[in-house]
């Protein structure tokens, strides 16, 4: 499964980025909210720290098998870094009442790509299923 993201700003792409897994992992409106983890991710790079984001998301879905409702983010940049906040809002898998989607077993390197034209963020995302 690939997906392609995009935003006038790096924190768009990355919600954008987000959403777009979420959705392929689970229909977001089917997913309770009984399930909460913070998230805090620091990277100078901002297609490494999109990767980790979107892996950590992964994690967690396996970690504690759950899928996601959503995933509000804030993302700064300081001194060259940049910092993600979010938190991971969810529920324990339930094929009775969420309408599950695709196993994402993990994000892929594989054409993954993170580009800035002008005020214009792309990312291209391949996922391991």
């Amino acid at each position: 499964v690939a997906f392609e993201a995009e935003g006038d700003s790096v924190e768009e792409l990355f919600r954008g980025a987000t959403q777009a897994l979420l959705e392929t992992l689970a229909d977001p409106v089917t997913v309770g909210t009984s399930w909460t983890r913070q998230i805090t991710k620091v990277d100078e790079d901002v297609a490494s720290l999109l990767f980790e984001w979107l892996s950590e998301i992964v994690y967690w879905k396996d970690a504690a098998a759950v899928v996601f409702h959503e995933a509000p983010l804030a993302l700064t940049c300081e001194n060259g870094k940049w910092m993600l906040t979010s938190t991971l809002v969810g529920a324990p898998v339930n094929r009775q009442i969420q309408e599950l989607g695709d196993d994402v077993k993990g994000i892929t390197k594989h054409l993954y790509e993170v580009k800035q034209h002008g005020e214009q963020w792309t990312a291209r995302v391949v996922l391991d299923v």
